[in-house]
């Protein structure tokens, strides 16, 4: 199977998610080309074949184009996308196209099967999609490695689409609470049970002199305000300390938390995928021991 690996470029900088595309295509046993709208000042190191459209700024007509003509004259059988505003936008329109089936959000592989998760990640089903395919992969579903090479580039053309102008990138308003400067964060999951316990994980939280974290499904509830918010539709932080309570380990949260120094994950179930990424896993009812722990931490 060949392979059509999208990478991205953001503002001159090249995102690690093409990598993650690698990994997946190497855990598929799939033969690997990129594709790339940008400069060769921030290339991937990939010894593969990468196939450059200069420029970078985004135009879905023009990017649309090269890539289906990129597939139909290699004999591509899977394009991948990451999950990200890019791909959301144009892995569809290249799908049409293509009139191949979309497949969003891939989260992991069993016996060559993609994943998808589901009941709000708390479980996968398993995709069948033979032939040709159109794949987005969840951030950090499919760890990014340290690769080397040079690619072999091959310059792209195309004529522009006159109808659209590239303005700039906006800039986000300023967070309420900016969670990737903290160096301590205990964050409150589903597993809290009810809102009113959210103030144990407060009460650790100012303790340990850190902020208060959430997952995306205290967040939907109202609980918190979404600038608390850790994961791929919150913030991605890297503290020196992470305390998960009740955090049972979905995907998109452990991809905005999984490179902080030290992990502690506290949960009633031990086998919680967030156990995977913890460096200690304290199995116990957090509204028994957050108070003992707390008490602890101020003594």
């Amino acid at each position: 199977m060949k392979a059509l690996i999208i990478a991205e470029q953001q503002q001159g900088r090249l995102l690690e998610t093409c990598y993650e595309g690698l990994a997946f295509c190497q855990a598929l046993g799939a033969e690997s080309e990129m594709f790339l709208s940008g400069t060769k000042d921030a290339l991937p190191q990939f010894g593969g074949k990468l196939h450059l459209a200069a420029g970078g700024d985004y135009n879905p007509k023009l990017h649309r184009d090269l890539i289906v003509q990129l597939t139909k004259a290699g004999g591509i059988e899977l394009v991948v996308f990451a999950h990200s505003s890019y791909g959301w936008d144009l892995a569809p329109r290249v799908a049409l196209a293509l009139g191949w089936p979309q497949l969003s959000e891939v989260v992991g592989l069993k016996e060559g099967q993609l994943e998808q998760a589901c009941y709000n990640a708390k479980l996968r089903r398993q995709l069948a999609a033979p032939g040709p395919k159109v794949v987005t992969l969840q951030s950090g579903a499919f760890p990014a490695e340290s690769y080397g090479g040079s690619p072999q580039v091959t310059e792209l053309a195309g004529a522009t689409d006159t109808r659209l102008e590239f303005v700039g990138y906006e800039a986000a308003p300023p967070k309420e609470l900016d969670l990737t400067k903290s160096e301590i964060i205990v964050s409150a999951g589903r597993g809290i049970g009810k809102p009113e316990n959210l103030a144990l994980v407060r009460a650790l939280a100012d303790a340990l002199k850190g902020d208060l974290g959430a997952s995306r499904p205290v967040v939907d509830a109202g609980w918190v305000p979404h600038s608390h918010q850790v994961g791929t539709t919150g913030q991605t932080v890297s503290p020196k300390l992470y305390v998960a309570c009740g955090i049972s380990g979905a995907i998109q949260h452990l991809a905005g938390m999984k490179k902080s120094n030290f992990i502690v994950a506290i949960n009633t179930d031990k086998d919680a995928p967030i156990a995977e990424v913890a460096d200690v896993v304290c199995v116990a009812d957090l509204v028994q021991f957050l108070p003992i722990l707390t008490a602890k931490v101020k003594g």
